[in-house]
């Protein structure tokens, strides 16, 4: 079969999970299934979940991994909820991949990218908000919000209002040409990152990245290796603060004097002290792995 997409720090990735032999790897964002398949050729005696919410990811993937088919659960769903669905499996591996796929980004009409004639950005079709809702009846107020907190856009001001007093928009190329015309230009195009925080909206991104933390951290997982991919320092913030908080032997509250809490409340360590960033080779074959960052933990 023919596949469509380079997995991101693919290499990096089995090498974190090659000493597993046994128990379960959830791959919270299966997409094409490219870590999948190659974990699953690696380490022929564990067993993979292989968890997505959009429908033609998962036909896809059962597709490509149908030789494995012994070995995969295949699971429809926010990844938010994956780890309490399967709680009570022997999981000895968490893998995330986080943004936007290879698979929506390229199909123009799920509405990503710059030259889509829809204005959609929705990662599960069957949710009612979408990118056009956002776009069309946000007030300036909120729009700003979305462009300041998810898009980190420094004009947010000026791009909220310039979308509310020229709305509506009936497409996200539309909407990119507009931006291209009105802002200055620069290294990235005008539509780079208001586009990045109207799909953060659209998908609550960060909150369910936030809530997949909160399902492993009550889980209380043992002896099993947790590896995040994210593309943006949002989300690598998230992980970071949440690797730095689960590693604290101490959680007394700064100033106390003496420690009254036991010293004893680490979960488990970080393995990664700085992100492991792909290689200018790869860079080179797969521009888009550019900003990846990878951090993994082990919960003890």
């Amino acid at each position: 079969m023919n596949i469509p997409h380079i997995p991101v720090l693919y290499n990096e990735v089995l090498e974190t999970f090659k000493n597993i032999n046994e128990g379960y790897i959830i791959d919270c964002t299966t997409g094409f299934a490219g870590h999948s398949s190659g974990l699953l050729g690696q380490n022929e005696n564990i067993k993979l979940i292989c968890n997505d919410q959009d429908d033609e990811a998962l036909a896809f993937s059962k597709k490509r991994l149908e030789s494995f088919e012994s070995r995969v659960i295949f699971n429809k769903g926010n990844f938010e909820h994956v780890i309490d669905t399967f709680k009570d499996y022997d999981i000895r591996g968490v893998l995330a991949d986080i943004g936007v796929s290879s698979l929506q980004l390229d199909k123009l009409e799920r509405g990503f990218g710059f030259e889509s004639l829809t204005l959609d950005m929705r990662m599960n079709q069957n949710q009612s908000l979408d990118a056009a809702t956002v776009v069309n009846t946000y007030s300036q107020s909120d729009l700003e919000r979305v462009f300041r907190d998810f898009g980190e856009v420094r004009e947010y001001k000026k791009v909220a209002s310039l979308i509310v007093n020229n709305r509506p928009f009936n497409s996200s190329k539309e909407l990119a040409d507009f931006l291209s015309k009105k802002m200055p230009k620069g290294k990235l195009h005008a539509a780079t990152l208001p586009f990045q925080g109207i799909r953060i909206e659209v998908n609550d991104e960060l909150g369910v990245l936030e809530r997949l933390f909160d399902s492993l951290e009550k889980a209380k997982l043992k002896n099993c290796l947790v590896a995040i991919i994210s593309f943006h320092s949002l989300e690598d913030r998230i992980v970071k603060n949440y690797f730095k908080k689960w590693s604290k032997s101490c959680i007394c509250p700064e100033g106390v004097f003496r420690c009254e809490c036991g010293n004893n409340h680490a979960l488990g360590r970080i393995i990664t002290k700085k992100p492991i960033i792909p290689t200018p080779l790869e860079i080179k074959q797969n521009p888009r792995s550019r900003s990846s960052k990878l951090r993994i933990f082990k919960f003890d």
